[in-house]
């Protein structure tokens, strides 16, 4: 018995089920099977953006510097004479945990992975805040605030450009192709 011919009580068989009977090759409902070709990705839509890389440095630049900072309060809540000496350790290790939310934003970034500029917009707003509060300081904080908050409000722009969300494959509200 072919696919094409009625099954043994007069009924439909699975090729006239599937599209394949008397309406010939298809889908039922007329849908054709033919595919389309896959939109093209954000990794193999040209060359990254020097602005995408810029971000993606400022923000490993800021990994590296939290992840540096966790690591040299561990060692002096360690090896030092700290006032609270649980109180620095558990400090080096959550600064050390937080540096992985830039590094990873980083290498999304230079990877073109649109998910990515989640973390690292949220790591800017976040570095924000601690670089007033370093510049109200009276202290040698003043310049890394000064230098903290130049590069966050820095890579905050790059973040949001256009030319970085379209190469991150990003599309605003309404804009489903």
């Amino acid at each position: 018995m072919s696919l094409n011919t009625p099954g043994p009580r007069g009924g439909r068989t699975a090729g006239a089920l599937l599209g394949r009977g008397v309406r010939g090759a298809g889908y039922p409902s007329g849908v054709s099977s033919d595919q389309k070709p896959a939109p093209e990705s954000a990794e193999t839509a040209g060359p990254r953006p020097r602005r995408l890389t810029y971000a993606a440095l400022l923000a490993a630049l800021e990994g590296v510097a939290l992840l540096a900072g966790g690591l040299w309060a561990l060692v002096l809540g360690i090896t030092g004479h700290p006032d609270d000496r649980q109180q620095a350790v558990t400090l080096g290790i959550t600064l050390a945990v937080f540096a992985l939310l830039p590094l990873l934003a980083a290498r999304g970034l230079l990877l073109r992975r649109g998910w990515s500029r989640g973390p690292a917009v949220i790591t800017q707003l976040m570095a924000l805040p601690v670089a007033y509060n370093m510049l109200k300081a009276d202290s040698v904080a003043i310049p890394a605030g000064i230098v903290l908050g130049a590069v966050a409000a820095t890579a905050l722009v790059l973040l949001v450009n256009p030319a970085t969300t379209q190469a991150l494959g990003i599309r605003g509200p309404g804009r489903a192709e």
